[in-house]
Protein backbone atom coordinates (compact mmCIF):
# COMPACT_ATOMS: atom_id res chain seq x y z
CA UNK A 1 0.00 0.00 0.00
CA UNK A 2 1.12 3.55 -0.99
CA UNK A 3 2.44 5.68 1.79
CA UNK A 4 -0.42 8.41 2.87
CA UNK A 5 -0.36 12.33 1.67
CA UNK A 6 -2.47 13.23 5.03
CA UNK A 7 -2.87 11.94 8.66
CA UNK A 8 -6.29 12.58 10.90
CA UNK A 9 -5.74 15.38 13.15
CA UNK A 10 -8.75 15.43 15.05
CA UNK A 11 -12.57 13.34 14.75
CA UNK A 12 -15.71 13.86 13.10
CA UNK A 13 -19.34 12.93 13.47
CA UNK A 14 -22.38 12.95 10.82
CA UNK A 15 -24.95 10.98 10.31
CA UNK A 16 -27.19 10.24 6.79
CA UNK A 17 -30.61 8.30 6.30
CA UNK A 18 -30.98 5.99 3.31
CA UNK A 19 -34.82 3.97 3.51
CA UNK A 20 -35.00 4.22 6.75
CA UNK A 21 -31.98 3.17 7.85
CA UNK A 22 -29.83 5.20 10.02
CA UNK A 23 -26.14 5.46 9.58
CA UNK A 24 -24.08 7.13 12.11
CA UNK A 25 -20.46 7.82 11.09
CA UNK A 26 -17.58 8.52 13.63
CA UNK A 27 -14.04 9.53 12.00
CA UNK A 28 -10.98 9.81 14.65
CA UNK A 29 -7.49 10.12 14.39
CA UNK A 30 -5.46 6.80 15.29
CA UNK A 31 -1.76 6.14 15.54
CA UNK A 32 -2.51 2.12 16.32
CA UNK A 33 -4.41 -0.45 16.62
CA UNK A 34 -4.76 -0.30 20.24
CA UNK A 35 -6.24 3.39 19.88
CA UNK A 36 -8.26 2.22 16.90
CA UNK A 37 -10.41 -0.66 18.46
CA UNK A 38 -10.63 1.59 21.70
CA UNK A 39 -12.50 3.75 19.62
CA UNK A 40 -14.78 0.90 18.31
CA UNK A 41 -15.63 -0.22 21.80
CA UNK A 42 -15.95 3.62 22.91
CA UNK A 43 -19.08 3.90 19.81
CA UNK A 44 -20.48 0.51 20.64
CA UNK A 45 -20.81 1.50 24.07
CA UNK A 46 -22.62 5.07 22.73
CA UNK A 47 -25.16 2.71 20.42
CA UNK A 48 -25.35 -0.61 22.02
CA UNK A 49 -28.51 -1.49 20.71
CA UNK A 50 -27.55 -1.15 16.98
CA UNK A 51 -27.16 -4.10 14.93
CA UNK A 52 -24.13 -3.25 13.21
CA UNK A 53 -20.82 -1.04 13.97
CA UNK A 54 -18.96 -1.56 11.12
CA UNK A 55 -15.25 -0.16 10.96
CA UNK A 56 -12.48 0.29 8.93
CA UNK A 57 -9.15 1.83 10.04
CA UNK A 58 -5.81 2.54 8.12
CA UNK A 59 -2.49 3.49 10.44
CA UNK A 60 1.02 4.33 9.73
CA UNK A 61 2.35 6.41 6.41
CA UNK A 62 5.73 7.60 5.24
CA UNK A 63 8.54 6.43 8.09
CA UNK A 64 6.38 3.38 8.86
CA UNK A 65 4.71 0.65 6.85
CA UNK A 66 0.81 1.07 6.08
CA UNK A 67 -1.29 -1.14 7.62
CA UNK A 68 -5.54 -1.60 7.53
CA UNK A 69 -7.88 -3.47 8.67
CA UNK A 70 -11.47 -3.80 8.44
CA UNK A 71 -14.77 -5.16 9.71
CA UNK A 72 -18.52 -5.96 8.43
CA UNK A 73 -19.83 -6.88 11.52
CA UNK A 74 -22.58 -8.59 10.50
CA UNK A 75 -23.40 -7.09 7.24
CA UNK A 76 -23.00 -9.43 4.52
CA UNK A 77 -19.61 -9.73 3.23
CA UNK A 78 -17.16 -6.89 1.23
CA UNK A 79 -20.61 -4.18 1.48
CA UNK A 80 -19.60 -2.50 4.55
CA UNK A 81 -15.92 -2.42 5.96
CA UNK A 82 -14.17 -2.41 2.41
CA UNK A 83 -16.27 0.53 1.15
CA UNK A 84 -15.09 2.18 4.11
CA UNK A 85 -11.57 1.18 3.76
CA UNK A 86 -11.67 1.82 0.01
CA UNK A 87 -12.81 5.53 1.12
CA UNK A 88 -9.86 5.78 3.48
CA UNK A 89 -7.46 5.13 0.45
CA UNK A 90 -9.11 7.25 -2.22
CA UNK A 91 -8.20 10.01 0.47
CA UNK A 92 -4.63 9.47 1.06
CA UNK A 93 -5.67 9.83 4.71
CA UNK A 94 -3.73 7.54 7.19
CA UNK A 95 -3.65 7.27 11.42
CA UNK A 96 -7.65 7.44 10.87
CA UNK A 97 -10.09 4.85 12.53
CA UNK A 98 -14.34 5.27 10.80
CA UNK A 99 -16.70 3.57 12.66
CA UNK A 100 -20.65 3.38 10.53
CA UNK A 101 -23.23 2.12 12.88
CA UNK A 102 -26.32 1.07 11.57
CA UNK A 103 -29.95 1.09 12.34
CA UNK A 104 -31.78 -1.14 10.23
CA UNK A 105 -34.85 0.81 9.02
CA UNK A 106 -37.12 -2.04 7.88
CA UNK A 107 -36.31 -1.83 4.15
CA UNK A 108 -33.76 -4.01 2.83
CA UNK A 109 -30.93 -2.20 1.00
CA UNK A 110 -29.27 -4.90 -0.97
CA UNK A 111 -25.53 -5.78 -1.61
CA UNK A 112 -25.39 -2.38 -4.33
CA UNK A 113 -27.01 -0.50 -2.01
CA UNK A 114 -25.38 -1.35 1.21
CA UNK A 115 -21.85 -1.05 -0.66
CA UNK A 116 -23.14 2.69 -1.75
CA UNK A 117 -24.71 3.66 1.53
CA UNK A 118 -21.47 2.82 3.44
CA UNK A 119 -19.51 4.48 1.03
CA UNK A 120 -21.72 7.52 1.23
CA UNK A 121 -21.14 7.51 5.13
CA UNK A 122 -17.57 7.00 5.30
CA UNK A 123 -17.53 9.68 2.69
CA UNK A 124 -19.10 12.40 4.47
CA UNK A 125 -17.70 11.93 7.75
CA UNK A 126 -14.00 12.13 6.19
CA UNK A 127 -15.03 15.86 4.61
CA UNK A 128 -15.37 16.83 8.04
CA UNK A 129 -12.40 15.22 9.49
CA UNK A 130 -9.70 17.69 10.18
CA UNK A 131 -6.06 16.34 9.14
CA UNK A 132 -2.53 17.47 7.89
CA UNK A 133 0.08 17.19 5.55
CA UNK A 134 2.67 14.43 6.70
CA UNK A 135 5.99 15.39 6.46
CA UNK A 136 8.67 12.88 6.19
CA UNK A 137 11.02 13.52 8.90
CA UNK A 138 14.31 11.22 9.49
CA UNK A 139 15.12 10.47 13.57
CA UNK A 140 18.80 11.35 14.59
CA UNK A 141 20.93 9.85 17.35
CA UNK A 142 24.20 12.35 18.97
CA UNK A 143 26.40 12.87 21.22
CA UNK A 144 27.87 15.47 22.59
CA UNK A 145 29.35 17.68 25.31
CA UNK A 146 26.81 19.87 27.69
CA UNK A 147 27.88 23.03 25.87
CA UNK A 148 26.27 22.30 22.90
CA UNK A 149 22.82 21.79 23.73
CA UNK A 150 21.64 25.01 23.47
CA UNK A 151 23.21 25.40 19.94
CA UNK A 152 21.61 22.27 19.20
CA UNK A 153 18.09 23.52 20.45
CA UNK A 154 18.36 26.82 18.68
CA UNK A 155 19.05 24.61 15.55
CA UNK A 156 15.93 22.45 15.60
CA UNK A 157 13.73 25.39 16.40
CA UNK A 158 15.11 26.67 13.34
CA UNK A 159 14.34 23.46 11.48
CA UNK A 160 11.02 22.41 12.53
CA UNK A 161 13.31 19.69 14.37
CA UNK A 162 12.40 18.21 18.01
CA UNK A 163 14.12 16.39 20.48
CA UNK A 164 12.09 13.10 21.51
CA UNK A 165 14.49 11.93 24.18
CA UNK A 166 17.67 13.10 25.99
CA UNK A 167 19.77 11.11 28.85
CA UNK A 168 22.92 12.94 30.73
CA UNK A 169 25.58 11.28 31.13
CA UNK A 170 29.44 11.94 30.81
CA UNK A 171 27.79 13.35 27.72
CA UNK A 172 24.66 14.62 26.13
CA UNK A 173 22.50 11.31 24.03
CA UNK A 174 19.61 12.94 22.18
CA UNK A 175 17.54 11.39 19.79
CA UNK A 176 15.75 13.25 17.12
CA UNK A 177 13.13 13.68 14.95
CA UNK A 178 13.40 16.08 12.03
CA UNK A 179 11.93 17.12 8.50
CA UNK A 180 14.09 14.96 5.81
CA UNK A 181 14.33 18.16 4.05
CA UNK A 182 16.81 19.61 6.74
CA UNK A 183 18.91 16.27 6.58
CA UNK A 184 21.87 18.12 5.16
CA UNK A 185 21.24 21.20 7.27
CA UNK A 186 21.90 18.54 10.40
CA UNK A 187 24.89 17.10 8.91
CA UNK A 188 26.83 19.97 8.36
CA UNK A 189 25.61 21.62 11.68
CA UNK A 190 27.11 18.19 13.21
CA UNK A 191 30.33 18.52 10.78
CA UNK A 192 30.47 22.43 12.18
CA UNK A 193 30.62 21.22 16.06
CA UNK A 194 32.41 17.51 15.55
CA UNK A 195 29.37 16.26 16.30
CA UNK A 196 28.78 12.40 16.92
CA UNK A 197 25.57 11.62 14.46
CA UNK A 198 23.85 8.74 13.70
CA UNK A 199 20.95 8.57 11.83
CA UNK A 200 18.48 6.14 13.40
CA UNK A 201 15.30 6.21 10.40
Amino acid sequence: MSASNYVATGSARCEIEIKKSRFIAYAYAAKTREQALEILASVRTRYPDARHHCWAYALGGINSPMSAAMNDDGEPSGTAGKPILNVLQHKGISNVMVVVVRYFGGVKLGAGGLVRAYSQAAEAVMQKLPNEIHVASSRWQLNFDFALEQPLRHFLSAHEGEILAIDYNTQVTASLALPEKHSQALLGFCAQYQLSVENLS
